[in-house]
């Protein structure tokens, strides 16, 4: 699941709407919100990330968290580490190759780390 198609999925569940009627509403299909829910598709378009927003009758804030969310969401991320140091491109290709086998609690230690940083 990405981000997005968490917060996608908390927003629909906590007002009790269904992806068929939301799907309806958006003009895709409910596969293609599925799919967005669990992580199967690419990061939304900017168009339906406003398009969930409106629905919603999300405010200013929550539309801003949306969209980060969504630039947040790819699935399939490439690493670029050209130009870097040794142990940027190491650090790159463990974390790739161990991804699945951290726990929550380290991801959201790492995930920590990260954001202090920005």
């Amino acid at each position: 699941m990405t981000p997005f198609g968490h917060k996608l999925r908390m927003m629909r569940e906590a007002r009790s709407c269904q992806l068929k009627d939301l799907a309806k509403a958006l003009k895709v299909s409910s596969a293609y919100l599925s799919a967005l829910e669990h992580g199967h598709r690419g990061k939304p378009s900017v168009g339906l990330v406003q398009q969930v927003a409106a629905y919603f009758n999300l405010a200013w804030e929550e539309v801003d968290e949306l969209k980060a969310l969504a630039e947040l969401s790819d699935p399939r991320v490439a690493i670029d580490t050209a130009g870097l140091s040794p142990e940027a491109t190491e650090l790159a290709n463990r974390l790739a190759a161990r991804i699945d086998a951290l726990s929550e609690a380290e991801i959201a230690r790492l995930l920590a780390l990260l954001k202090a940083r920005h």
